[in-house]
Parts: structure tokens; sequence; C-alpha cells
């Protein structure tokens, strides 16, 4: 009821006021949707609900505007729509094995004057098929560039690749083609330089849909590199003097396995009497004439590489050797630094002649000393006596005689 009389309106402000009342009813039932993403093959709801209803009928329309429900009954004959839930509040209607001809706007239609339409877009998601990762070539040597490539074919939208390398990723070359049934392929292409710490090292190619989770392909790289060389000194442990036994040992590790293990004496031949059996080199009876830089060469497909041994020959103990931890002997991996260490005989007998030299001279003084004292004391017991006839004379007139032994005293210390 209107608080004031119509008949004082004009038809003007009737239709108005009209139009207004009718606005007012159909915004206070709020018909409202959502939007859905579903995986090809899967099943898909849409939801229409009504708030405040005043027994107004819902219905259900597919984007061709063909009514799928008219309140519970389905007039569509697709026995994929099934009824799911029905209330004055609520339409609710599932849609199973989705497939990209489901794709499209669907209506949520409410029967008012005039009737409120909502949509729900359903959106179908397909995953990429299972990823292909191809390499360039199947074995790579260090240094070297190598090339790999990953490929998503079929995904709808178009998937994302990434690329790790260990726990490093890389960054790829992407191309994104679009098919004539809305599917997309994409690719990925990644170039790096190897080592030989990836030998073995997984690469993988990760796909990002939103309709796949963990979706990747591996692929471990192999590495061909140069050996390695190190030279282990099998006997003696510790110097090595005139007359011992040296054994020596090559270590060598590559890929492919060195396949050839030379030894050598660095600008010099190898002693005649030196035996070398695989990778051992041995040497008996040491002398200074084997000083010198021995050098142990390994080589395999990729290239070669080699490790030093610098040998000083020391001279055979007089006494028993004092046990030494630290070897004199040294080894470089490349250019032979480093130099072994000399004990200076020299400096020890030179320090051993000025102690005794020292020793010497003092003795020398000591009794010049003596000496002196000594023949004073003489001199002057005979004092006077030179004239005498004989000895007792002497005694009578040595100065002050016997008499005077009381008065003047000579104490020798």
């Amino acid at each position: 009821a209107f608080p004031f009389s119509l008949r004082f309106l004009t038809p003007f402000k009737f239709h108005f006021l009209v139009c207004i009342c009718l606005f007012c009813e159909v915004e206070g039932q709020n018909l409202a949707t959502d939007n859905v993403s579903v995986i090809e093959g899967e099943m898909a709801t849409i939801s229409c609900r009504v708030k405040n209803n005043d027994d107004s009928v819902i219905q259900l329309l597919n984007p061709n505007r063909q009514t799928i429900y008219f309140k519970d009954v389905r007039p569509l004959k697709d026995s994929r729509f099934q009824l799911v839930n029905f209330s004055d509040n609520e339409l609710r209607v599932s849609l199973s094995n989705v497939s990209l001809s489901d794709e499209g706007r669907y209506v949520c239609q409410l029967y008012t004057d005039p009737p409120q339409e909502a949509y729900a877009d359903i959106t179908v998601l397909v995953p990429p098929g299972s990823p292909i990762i191809e390499s360039r070539e199947d074995v790579v040597s260090e240094g070297n560039e190598t090339e790999l490539t990953c490929t998503a074919i079929g995904s709808k939208p178009a998937a994302s690749i990434r690329w790790m390398k260990g726990e490093e990723e890389l960054t790829g070359e992407t191309t994104v083609e679009e098919t004539y049934d809305r599917m997309f392929t994409v690719s990925s292409r990644v170039r790096f330089s190897v080592t030989k710490e990836d030998d073995g090292v997984p690469v993988d190619c990760i796909i990002d849909h939103p309709a796949v989770k963990d979706l990747l392909a591996q692929r471990h790289l192999e590495v061909l590199y140069k050996p390695e060389v190190k030279i282990v000194v099998t006997y003696p442990e510790g110097l090595t003097r005139e007359g011992d036994n040296l054994d020596l040992t090559c270590i060598a590790e590559g890929k492919p396995h060195p396949h050839q293990i030379n030894w050598l004496r660095v600008d010099e031949d190898v002693p005649p009497h030196a035996v070398v059996t695989g990778s051992d080199l041995y040497i008996e009876n040491l002398n200074k004439s084997y000083n010198g830089t021995y050098r142990c060469v390994a080589s395999n497909a990729v290239g070669e590489a080699y490790d030093d041994y610098i040998l000083y020959v020391y001279d055979a103990p007089t006494t028993i050797p004092t046990p030494t931890t630290n070897p004199v002997n040294t080894q470089d991996s490349r250019a032979g630094e480093g130099a072994p260490q000399k004990i200076d005989h020299a400096v020890i007998g030179g320090v051993v002649a000025v102690v005794m030299f020292a020793i010497l001279c003092a003795l020398i003084v000591l009794g010049r000393y003596f000496a002196r004292h000594k023949g004073t004391y003489f001199t002057h017991e005979a004092k006077g006596a030179d004239d005498a006839a004989d000895a007792d004379t002497a005694i009578i007139n040595a100065e002050g005689g016997h008499n005077n032994t009381d008065e003047k005293k000579e104490y020798y210390i």
C-alpha cells in the first residue's frame, strides 16, 4: 500500500514508481553462481543460489541457451547432467566426464519480472602428456657445450617449463605453438658447458601446469674427462738415503679409464736399472746421481695429465737417525715446485771448531799468566846471588838474607 493516494500521481510518476519497486524486489533475491575450472574427464558442479527467494522458479541453461534443468526436471537428454540438490534457494547440478566441448558460459536464471541471470564459466583444463627430453649428443667431453630440449605436447592452457641441473636452476629458451583444437605444444631448449664434476649429474625438465603436479623428465649427463694423476710413495716412509730402495705408485683415474701410463725423468734419462711395472716405478740402491724429478704421465681419449715426484737422496746415516714424521722428499702435481730440506753439516762443524778454538786460546792465556808469576818469585829469591862464588855466599848475599824473613814475606796464591 502506498502512503498516499494514487490519484495525485501523473502517469509518468506512476510508471517510474512501479519500476523502482520492481527493481527493489529483484535485487532483494540476489541470484549468484561461481566459475568452475575442471580437468578434462573429471566432474564439474554448477550451483545456482538465491537469497530471499519468493518461490520464483530457478533453471539452468547451457552455453547454447538450452534448458538443462527447470526446477528439478531435466529437459535436456544428456545423462551426464545429474541433479545434486534442489530447494527454494539452490539448484545444484553435476556434469561428469567433462570434455573440451563442454567449455563455455552456463546461465543460472531466476523467473522474476524481469528475469534475473547469473553466469558460470566452465574452463576445461587439459594436462600435457609426459614430457620428452632429448640431447644433442649422448656423451660430451669436459669443456664442451651440450644442448638439451624438452617438449610438452597437448596441454590447455600452455604449460611452462623449468630446468634444474642438480641443485642449480638453468634458463632455457621457450617456444609455444597453438594447434587447431585450442591445445598447446611447448618446447624449451637449454645450453651449457660441462665439467668433469657434471658427470652423472641429473638434469630435470619440470612441467608446471594447473592440471598436473610433479611432472618431469630426467636425464643424467655423461661427461668424458682426462685423467687425474697422483704419485704415492710406497717405500720408504721417511727420508730417501743412499743405499735405500724407492718404490713409487702412479694412481690415474679418468673417463674413459687411462689406456697408457708412462714414467720418465724430467730433462734426464731414467736410471738404467730402474724397473717399471705397470703404474709402479722401482729403483734399488739409491745414490745421489739419481736426484731429479720423476714424472708419471697418463692419457686417454680426452687428453693427458701428469704428476711429479722430486727425489733427493741423503747421505747414509752414520748413527741411528732420529725418527722423522715429515719426509723431506716432496711431490708436485705439475711443475715440481718446492726443494728438499738439506741439513748443513758444515754449520755444525764450524760451531764445534769455534768452541775448540776459544778453549785453546783460554788455555794459552792462563799458561802465560802462571808462567809470569812463577818467574818473578825465583828472581826475587836469587836477587844478589849472581856474583856469589858459591851457594853459601849466594844465600848470605841474597837481599835481606834469612835475617829479614820476618819483615818481608811473599805469598804465592
